[in-house]
C-alpha cells in the first residue's frame, strides 16, 4: 500500500513533523507524511518519550482522519538497538526509515545519521537494514545524502536495496555540519539512482514552490517528490496554492484542539510563526507579534493574538499594515 503513495511527500522535521501538522499537509495534496527522527535509546528507556511518541501515532488506527500512510524515522548505529526501538511503535505505524542522512552535529558525536555514510561504514549501514527488514513487520526504507564521491552514493544504494530496503529518498547534497543546504542540491544524482534501482526512489532537494515539484519530477524521474522546510511555511504547496497565513495558522489550531497532547506548545508556536512570516515578515507588526507569540503558552492565548493582528482585515482580506495594539502615538 505504502508505495503508492510516495508521490508527495512531508520530510521528517525535528520538533515540526507532529500529528497535527501531517494530517494538515494531508488535507493539501501529501500523500506520505514521515514523523520527525526518534531516537531507539529513549524509545527504550524514557517512558515519557515513548508515550508521547505513542500517542502522536495513536490516531494512524480508528481515526475520522486517519493519519496513514506515515513513516517513523529511526536512527542509530547499532542493529540490534534500531530493532528493538523499532518494535515499540511499528505496529502503529506502515513503514519504518533509517536515518542515513543527519547533518547536526549531534549525529556526529553520535556517530549516526550522514555520518555512516563514509564506505567503512557500509558494512554496519548494511546490517541495521538488514535487520530491520528481517524483524519489522512493515517496509522498510533509508533517507540518505550523497556520499563522497557522488557516484559512490549508487553502489551504497544498490547494497541497500539488496539488503532489504522498499525504497530510498535522496537529499542529493553531501553531508554539512556547518549548512544543512550547502550549495543547490545536485537533481542529476537523484535520477542516476532512479535508472540504477529496482525499487521506488523518491527526490528530496530544491523545492521552495509548486513548480519547483513538477520540474523535479520531470528532471529525476523519481517516484515521487519530498519536501521539507517550505511545507512550514507552505502546507498547501502540494495543492500549488498559498493559503491566508492567519487562516491557515487557525485551521492548524484547530487540528491541535481536536488532538490534544500530540504537540508541545513549543511546536505549535514554531509552525504558527512559519505560517504568519510566510507574507507578512517585512510588516511593521511583525517584530511584536513575534516577541508576543513566544510568550504564548496555550491554544487559547494563540487564538487570540491571531485574532488581533487579523481584525483589520475586512472579511479575512485585507492585510493589517499596522500593530493593531500600538497606540496612536506608536502608529
Amino acid at each position: 500500500m505504502i508505495q503508492e503513495n510516495l508521490s508527495f511527500v512531508a520530510a521528517p522535521m525535528v520538533n515540526q513533523s507532529d500529528l497535527p501538522f501531517r494530517l494538515l499537509v494531508r488535507r493539501y495534496g501529501a500523500t506520505l507524511a514521515y514523523t520527525q527522527m526518534l531516537l531507539p535509546e529513549k524509545l527504550l528507556q524514557d517512558r515519557d518519550y515513548l508515550e508521547f511518541h505513542l500517542r502522536d501515532l495513536s490516531y494512524h488506527n480508528g481515526d475520522s482522519e486517519l493519519d496513514t500512510p506515515v513513516v517513523v524515522q529511526l536512527c542509530g548505529n547499532d542493529p540490534e538497538t534500531v530493532v528493538r526501538g523499532g518494535k515499540t511503535i511499528q505496529s502503529y505505524c506502515d513503514g519504518i526509515d533509517l536515518n542515513l542522512g543527519c547533518p547536526q552535529k549531534a549525529a556526529a558525536e553520535g556517530h549516526y545519521g550522514g555520518y555512516l555514510l563514509a564506505q567503512k561504514d557500509w558494512p554496519l549501514v548494511k546490517s541495521i537494514v538488514s535487520a530491520m527488514a528481517h524483524s519489522f513487520a512493515v517496509p522498510v526504507s533509508t533517507k540518505l545524502r550523497l556520499c563522497n564521491p557522488a557516484a559512490s552514493t549508487m553502489e551504497l544504494a544498490r547494497q541497500l536495496e539488496c539488503s532489504g530496503a522498499s525504497w530510498i529518498t535522496l537529499h542529493a547534497r553531501t553531508v554539512s555540519s556547518r549548512r544543512r543546504r550547502h550549495g543547490a542540491a545536485d537533481l542529476n544524482q537523484v535520477k542516476l539512482l532512479k535508472d540504477a534501482l529496482g525499487i521506488p526512489v523518491i527526490s528530496n532537494g530544491n523545492v521552495r514552490e509548486w513548480s519547483d515539484v513538477v520540474q523535479n519530477q520531470e528532471l529525476t524521474g523519481a517516484d515521487g517528490v519530498m519536501v521539507g522546510e517550505a511545507l512550514l511555511s507552505n502546507p498547501c504547496l502540494f495543492s500549488s496554492i498559498t493559503p491566508d497565513p492567519f487562516q491557515i495558522s487557525r485551521e492548524y489550531l484547530g487540528i491541535c484542539q481536536d488532538h490534544p497532547g500530540t504537540a508541545t506548545i513549543a511546536t505549535i508556536r514554531a509552525h504558527i510563526r512559519h505560517f504568519i512570516e510566510l507574507k507578512h515578515s517585512r510588516r511593521p507588526w511583525y517584530k511584536q507579534f513575534r516577541a508576543k507569540l513566544s510568550s504564548c503558552s496555550s491554544l487559547e492565548e494563540l487564538e487570540a493574538l491571531l485574532a488581533k493582528y487579523d481584525k483589520l482585515r475586512p472579511n479575512g482580506e485585507r492585510e493589517p499594515e499596522k500593530d493593531p495594539e500600538a497606540s496612536e502615538d506608536e502608529r
